[in-house]
């Protein structure tokens, strides 16, 4: 058996430059890390620049490269939106048709009253705004009432806050699993989000006992595909809630960047293949991308390539380390929300073929076909691969015995 792994990392809302239909998201003019870059007066990112990402996008500090030692190129969003889960889920080969819906003057009221008769209380707030100004707002009155804050934002979420020691996180866990059976049809909101906080008026402070609540992917996934055969399908991060535990044979849930780099390093010396390792890291989008706060995006951004370099040396000679985003968050817009970008798309390993230039790829799937090739999956119908550009033959094919489980074979 074969010990293949793929190392795939999403830098949440890391985009390179605003998508052809930007302006009908309001999104002109966005390029989330080249305009961080150029606030900041340049980043230092010297494995990430070395795989060839200056050669996706102007980048103040990351100079493109005729000597790139990775494969290099951008992805464009097929399906309509710019949330969370629509960018996952296209990476694993779902292409939404129509966008989750939003809410931007708040949820209608019959849904708001359903919801406060199913969990037995009123709500406070039902409007969009951001999460740490909601509680200055309203927090005081949620200690005073008991009453759960309820809010959105332009991406199609359902969000509800609560103090720990107002509403223990298990009770706000469970409302949430009482909204999400309420947001169906027309009201399928792509998410709904536990936001537990603790602290005092004046000094809130969100906790890391966050948890998404979201809709099941509606058809296979690569990562059902491969978890079929008996190939390790991880999610480290968030990559549970986004996918609704489907298709993962393992999870690490884990809060914030550094976290999810650590059991990153810690799985590539210790889990074995075949795998798929799938992080998502949040810091960039939650702590810095919604708050414009491009100073600690930018100092995420070189954290994070200093431990991308660590974990490329830790690769096997069949693994592949993929670098790539879900959408944009550019925080140097008056925007707090996504925006509507290209992400990039950086590919490093033994066999790689080195300075390969993707171009543009027209679809995130394409991601899940070079996956399946990857993997000697056949017959997966969606995207299309780019494995004979950086590699060339699978490193192996896979049957089953008679049992039932799987044989490798070189």
């Amino acid at each position: 058996m074969k010990d293949a792994r793929i190392f795939l990392v999403v830098l949440d809302g890391a985009g390179v430059g605003e998508l052809p239909d930007a302006s009908r998201y309001g999104d002109e003019g966005s390029n989330t890390i080249g305009n961080t870059a150029r606030q900041v007066g340049g980043l230092s990112l010297p494995f990430m620049g070395g795989l060839g990402l200056g050669n996706i996008t102007s980048i103040k500090g990351v100079p493109a490269t005729d000597q790139a030692i990775g494969a290099f190129g951008k992805m464009s969003e097929a399906s309509l939106g710019k949330d969370t889960i629509t960018g996952h889920w296209e990476m694993t080969g779902i292409t939404l048709e129509r966008p989750f819906p939003v809410y931007p003057k708040g949820f209608p009221e019959d849904l708001i009253g359903d919801f406060e008769k199913a969990i037995g209380r009123k709500v406070l707030g039902n409007k969009p705004a951001s999460g740490t100004e909601i509680l200055k707002e309203l927090g005081q009155e949620h200690m005073n009432t008991g009453y759960p804050i309820v809010y959105t934002s332009a991406d199609s979420v359902f969000q509800i806050a609560a103090h720990e020691e107002v509403i223990s996180v298990a009770e706000l866990y469970r409302i949430c699993k009482i909204a999400r059976r309420l947001l169906s049809g027309e009201h399928m909101v792509a998410r709904v989000i536990a936001r537990p906080f603790i602290g005092k008026p004046g000094s809130f402070q969100r906790t890391v006992r966050r948890k998404d609540f979201s809709v099941k992917p509606p058809e296979e996934t690569i990562l059902d595909r491969l978890k079929s055969v008996s190939i390790n399908t991880v999610g480290i991060g968030k990559i549970e809630d986004i996918f609704s535990n489907q298709g993962l044979t393992a999870s690490f849930h884990t809060g914030d960047n550094i976290t999810t780099l650590e059991k990153l390093l810690e799985l590539a010396t210790t889990m074995k293949g075949p795998a798929l390792f799938f992080a998502n890291c949040i810091d960039f989008d939650s702590l810095y991308g919604h708050r414009n706060n491009w100073q600690g995006f930018a100092s995420a951004l070189e954290t994070a390539d200093a431990y991308l370099k660590k974990l490329f040396s830790l690769l096997n000679k069949e693994d592949l380390l993929i670098i790539t985003a879900d959408h944009g968050c550019d925080p140097t817009t008056p925007s707090t929300d996504h925006s509507r970008e290209y992400v990039p798309l950086l590919i490093a390993g033994e066999q790689v073929k080195k300075g390969t230039n993707l171009g543009i790829r027209e679809s995130f799937s394409d991601l899940s076909a070079m996956i399946a090739d990857f993997f000697a999956i056949k017959d997966w119908p969606k995207g299309e691969s780019f494995y004979l550009d950086i590699i060339g033959k699978p490193h192996f094919s896979h049957t089953l015995d008679p049992k039932g489980n799987r044989e490798s074979l070189r």
